[in-house]
């Protein structure tokens, strides 16, 4: 009887013939050159059949070393224990909300001697809840926000001492509460071009797990990459931000959905240029629904929908410049529907529009304004919006211009149950 192996198993099976003879093409398997790259995962059918990060990494790593493909995710429960890195052209694809990336359970230890700059290991008191492919972040006291977390892959364990594969970033002392945790990404994308993520699942498992900050992780991170797009993916339960991308250029977010997060929901962040969000939902979220953090420039948010976040709706502040809102509806958000932050001229969120958007009944904390205008923010366009009131949340104000704000255009937009303008006295 002959059986036919499938692209991806040719791939796997080309892979390993490599590694073990040293030689290229010419095994006699196949020509791979005109296979369709395409490996399955998950399931007795697949040409890898485990449900882990480890199983999704493999898939990744067969075709990294063929220029890019597809990873086609089966039906089912994924165990991720560390984040599931891509590569260039290389898509991962689910197979809708059937396919379930879960956060195994969290867990920490202490350091036992000082981790130093620039190692590659530390010595810990347990291991106990370690295995290697573990992710893992690593700080103190001192350092445990921003960028100055360590984030890394366990590649090995010898007694009570990690190995793992990112240089630290940071002196970490274990008299300052020196933490190994592993809380990590669950996808992420570092130092790519031309990624793929779609129709999947993440289930951030946030009760057992440390929160990890949004610059160096979250349940979809992107770091240092262009052109990349975001598709129909949901994540929820994540302890950190849902959805985070930082100095990037081209990334597109569409039809995707951030959930009951204790972060950001949407992150957008240092230097990214050239965003599209778009379709996209997020609600219940620990902090801001969408969050501009600093230089997101040049991008376009639009027909998105951002309700229940217990802080501001959208946040826009440090030279988070040039960008466009239209047709978002933000509604029964905790703090202000849209806030600029409060940033001198220099570093201000200037040019940005909003056009027909609905905002309304934010304010579910307390008094709040449909759009608070702080800083020396200048150029802000608002037309064609709905503003209002309805009786919902305590959105006293359409619109509150901070005292050192200027050139506010604000026209022809439909507002009812609140103060329409209002300016701020010097």
């Amino acid at each position: 009887m002959k059986h036919k192996l499938s692209s991806g198993a040719v791939i796997i099976i080309v892979l390993l013939c490599i590694s073990l003879t040293g030689r290229g093409q010419g095994i006699g398997l196949v020509d791979v050159r005109y296979a369709e790259q395409v490996i399955t995962v998950g399931g007795t059918g697949a040409d890898i059949p485990g449900f882990t990060s480890g199983a999704i990494q493999l898939a990744i790593d067969a075709l990294k070393s063929r220029g890019g493909g597809i990873v086609k995710l089966n039906p089912g429960t994924y165990d991720i224990i560390g984040p599931v890195r891509l590569s260039d052209n290389i898509s991962l694809k689910g197979s809708g909300k059937s396919t379930i990336l879960r956060k195994c359970n969290g867990f920490r230890t202490s350091y036992i001697i000082d981790a130093d700059w620039g190692m590659l290991k530390a010595v810990v008191k347990d291991v106990s809840g370690l295995k290697i492919g573990m992710g893992i972040q690593l700080f103190d006291d001192a350092n445990k926000d921003g960028w100055e977390v360590t984030t890394a892959i366990i590649t090995d364990i010898k007694e009570n001492t990690i190995y793992f594969d990112n240089n630290t970033v940071n002196d970490y002392i274990a008299a300052k509460n020196g933490i190994v945790s592993n809380g990590c990404s669950i996808v992420e994308a570092v130092g790519a071009k031309n990624v793929k993520i779609s129709d999947l699942v993440v289930e951030g498992n946030k009760a057992t797990n440390d929160y990890i900050n949004g610059c160096r992780g979250g349940g979809i991170y992107i770091h240092k990459s262009k052109d990349c797009t975001l598709e129909n993916v949901q994540v929820n339960e994540f302890n950190g931000d849902s959805f985070s991308w930082q100095i990037t250029e081209g990334i597109t977010v569409r039809g995707c959905e951030a959930s009951n997060g204790d972060g950001l929901g949407f992150h957008p962040g240092t230097g990214s240029d050239r965003s599209t969000v778009e379709n996209c939902v997020s609600h219940h979220n620990k902090g801001d629904g969408l969050f501009l953090c600093w230089r997101v420039q040049n991008g376009v948010f639009r027909n998105n929908t951002i309700y229940a976040n217990l802080d501001n709706g959208i946040s826009i502040g440090h030279k988070d410049t040039d960008n466009i809102f239209e047709n978002n509806h933000v509604y029964e958000n905790a703090n202000q529907g849209v806030l600029f932050r409060d940033e001198n001229e220099q570093n201000g969120g200037h040019r940005n529009t909003f056009t027909n958007n609905t905002i309304e009944n934010n304010g579910m904390n307390g008094e709040a304004s449909g759009f608070y205008i702080g800083g020396e923010t200048h150029d802000i366009v608002i037309k064609n919006n709905i503003i209002r009131s309805t009786g919902k949340g305590n959105q006293k104000t359409a619109i509150l211009v901070g005292k050192n704000s200027s050139k506010i255009t604000a026209e022809e937009n439909k507002i009812s149950g609140s103060k329409e303008i209002v300016y701020e006295k010097k």
